[in-house]
C-alpha cells in the first residue's frame, strides 16, 4: 500500500509540474499589428472616354456571331477531307429550313413497317422476358434456360 500512495503521489507531482512556466513567453507581438495597411488610392485615368447615352455597347456588339464561331470554329478553312466528306453528305444541298418541316403532315417519310413500330411501343422493362421471332409467321424460338449466378 505504501508503494501504491508513493506511486500515486509522484504521478501527482509529475502532472502538476506539467502546469508551471515553461519558459515561453506568451507576451508575443500581435502579428495583424505589425503590418502596416495600404492606403486606398484611386486608379491613373487611363484616358478612358464615358459612354455615350443610347449608344451600344462594345461588348455586346455581335455575341451571336462569336458564340457560333466559338462552337464551330467559324470560316476557318477546312482540310480536304473534311471537305470531301461534307460535300458526299450533301453540305451544298441541303434545306436550311429542314427542322420546320419535318413536323408537317405533307412531309414525305419512310414507312419502316411493324416491326419498328414494335419496338418503339414497347414498354420499358430490363428486358428479362423479351422473345425474339425469326420471320413473320413462324414459330418462336424456345426460350433459353437460365444460367444461375
Amino acid at each position: 500500500m505504501r508503494k501504491f500512495l508513493g506511486m500515486a503521489g509522484g504521478a501527482v507531482a509529475l502532472l502538476l509540474a506539467g502546469c508551471g512556466s515553461s519558459g515561453f513567453d506568451r507576451d508575443r507581438p500581435d502579428e495583424f499589428a505589425v503590418a502596416r495597411q495600404a492606403p486606398l488610392v484611386i486608379p491613373p485615368d487611363y484616358s478612358l472616354v464615358p459612354p455615350q447615352p443610347g449608344a451600344a455597347r462594345p461588348q455586346d456588339a455581335n455575341t451571336r456571331g462569336a458564340t457560333l464561331d466559338a462552337l464551330f470554329g467559324g470560316s476557318a478553312q477546312r482540310s480536304a477531307s473534311e471537305a470531301a466528306t461534307l460535300q458526299a453528305a450533301g453540305a451544298g444541298t441541303a434545306d436550311a429550313g429542314i427542322r420546320s418541316t419535318v413536323g408537317d403532315p405533307t412531309t414525305n417519310v419512310v414507312d419502316k413497317g411493324s416491326t419498328t413500330r414494335d419496338i418503339v411501343a414497347a414498354p420499358e422493362g430490363d428486358g428479362q422476358d423479351a422473345r425474339a421471332a425469326a420471320g413473320a409467321g413462324t414459330t418462336p424460338a424456345p426460350a433459353a434456360t437460365p444460367v444461375p449466378r
